[in-house]
């Protein structure tokens, strides 16, 4: 079964990490990307920009609109996302505590549908 992984972070508490401290999530995100790649488990995944980068769009009466910015303000941000696929909820869940920022902040895992 394939399933979603939103990895959320505090963009706030990641900009005051030295370059040392940013460089050991670095290491740690290649060397669970790799390993889940090797295993066949991860299909995807990418990391995101800083959520002031966003642009939210909604459609209202046939009207376009976009605003600059994250859909909500929150604490933690969507900073990332991987796609991976397992036998069950529960290898999900060994994959998702493995994500380096679920140390810190939160990862969801939300099964993909599958349409036929």
């Amino acid at each position: 079964m394939k399933y979603f992984l939103s990895i959320y972070c505090d963009e706030a508490a990641d900009a005051r990490k030295n370059k040392e401290e940013q460089e050991q999530v670095y290491v740690a995100y290649g060397a669970y990307d790799s390993d889940g790649r090797q295993r066949g488990v991860i299909l995807s995944g990418e990391a995101l920009h800083p959520s002031s980068t966003a642009t939210t769009v909604r459609v209202r009466n046939g009207k376009t609109i976009t605003t600059d910015g994250p859909f909500a303000e929150t604490k933690e941000q969507l900073g990332g996302y991987y796609i991976i696929d397992c036998k069950n909820l529960d290898e999900a869940i060994d994959w998702a505590k493995r994500v380096p920022h679920a140390s810190e902040s939160a990862v969801e895992i939300r099964p993909i549908m599958v349409f036929s």
